[in-house]
């Protein structure tokens, strides 16, 4: 039966990650301030950036005026979440990585059979992993899958394979629809209503929304979550802590493991970008068009979040603002985490730092990229 349109956006108790101090951690906040002040100067539309060590927060930069409770549209770092959602729901028994578009597809949607019966080859992992074969034919400007179907589904149900299936990586946004109308079913409710009460509410999420959907109430899931940077960071601490949350394994520690893994792609695994932001250790990354991220860093115990509007010219791996954060991360980041800092430094540090950080907070920069009326941050 068609899926039921419902409004996906509530609020849940505080459930913080602490704040400390760069010190109190090991790390150097002059690094962490020279990033700030090169950021300034390059005057990049940065809306926020975190950096969390050893589960606490010691870096948290915001420009605009901008605040701890205001949301971004994240873009694909939607589809990570939709990949831990699968791995939830695998874990229920609901649906397997071998249920197939045809089957899954027919049983939810029977007015659609017809269009989906030469999919039963295409498997939940093949789309999870990016490596369906669907050749969807886009209109980057104006494509009725981004905006303003009142099917979505219907919309790609015709879509033809160019591939076999799982025998190649094309990354296409025909995937996550499929994937998010597959899980919709396999959940017997819309995805964001069972992604809020299965993850956003147990993590204590605030302010989150998922937005976007269709007349047929489904949303997709390749865009328009919106979370808060420190949510945002959380889903970083339950990947690099395999799938728990103080104490609770809400995501099977197998699954994170089989995210984390390449499959068509060297460095994709299941919505999940590995050595991508950083090749030197492991790494792995939430990555969202103009800019947003959650790279972690295991070995490290460390999460860096951005929300940005930087531009998009260099393709999918290579972007200007994927170099950006690859700058960010390696040149100061990860030095700042190595250099060390006495405890007793943090006085004069938490001091400078907080200057530097007011003096961004004012800071207007312009946006590097066209900006939508989803890209407006709410609270």
């Amino acid at each position: 039966m068609p899926f039921t349109a419902v409004a996906a956006s509530q609020s849940a108790p505080a459930t913080d990650i602490p704040v400390a101090t760069p010190e109190s951690q090991g790390v150097d906040s002059a690094t962490l301030m020279a990033l700030s002040q090169w950021l300034r100067e390059e005057n990049y539309d940065i809306r926020s950036l975190l950096v969390v060590k050893d589960n606490a927060l010691i870096f948290e930069r915001y420009t605009n005026e901008l605040t701890r409770d205001h949301n971004y549209e994240l873009y694909s770092v939607t589809k990570t979440v939709v990949a831990l959602l699968a791995g939830m729901l695998i874990e229920e028994g609901r649906i397997g990585l071998d249920d197939d578009i045809a089957s899954i597809i027919t049983d939810a949607r029977p007015d659609l059979a017809e269009q989906v019966a030469d999919k039963q080859a295409i498997q939940l992992r093949h789309v999870l992993s990016m490596a369906s074969g669907l050749a969807y034919d886009f209109d980057p400007e104006d494509d009725p899958i981004y905006f303003g179907s009142p099917d979505r589904l219907k919309l790609v149900a015709n879509t033809d394979t160019h591939f076999a299936p799982g025998s190649d990586f094309e990354y296409t946004d025909v995937n996550p629809v499929f994937a998010t109308a597959m899980l919709s079913a396999a959940a017997n409710e819309p995805l964001q209503e069972y992604a809020a009460e299965q993850l956003f509410q147990p993590l204590g999420m605030k302010n989150y929304a998922w937005e976007r959907a269709d007349e047929q109430g489904l949303v997709s899931g390749g865009w328009g979550l919106r979370l808060r940077p420190t949510d945002m960071a959380k889903l970083g601490e339950l990947i690099i802590n395999k799938g728990t949350w103080q104490g609770e394994q809400l995501v099977p520690a197998a699954w994170i493991e089989k995210m984390s893994t390449p499959k068509a792609a060297r460095d994709f695994g299941y919505y999940l970008w590995i050595n991508h932001i950083v090749d030197t250790e492991p790494s792995l990354t939430m990555m969202g068009f103009k800019g947003q991220f959650v790279t972690m860093l295991p070995e490290r115990n460390a999460v860096v979040v951005m929300t940005s509007m930087l531009p998009i010219e260099g393709g999918l791996r290579h972007a200007k603002n994927v170099r950006i954060f690859r700058d960010i991360v390696n040149d100061y980041v990860i030095p700042g985490l190595e250099a060390g800092a006495p405890e007793a430094n943090a006085q004069a540090g938490k001091q400078a730092l907080t200057e530097e950080l007011n003096a961004s907070l004012a800071s207007q920069p312009d946006p590097g990229v066209f900006a939508d009326p989803t890209d407006t941050p709410q609270r």
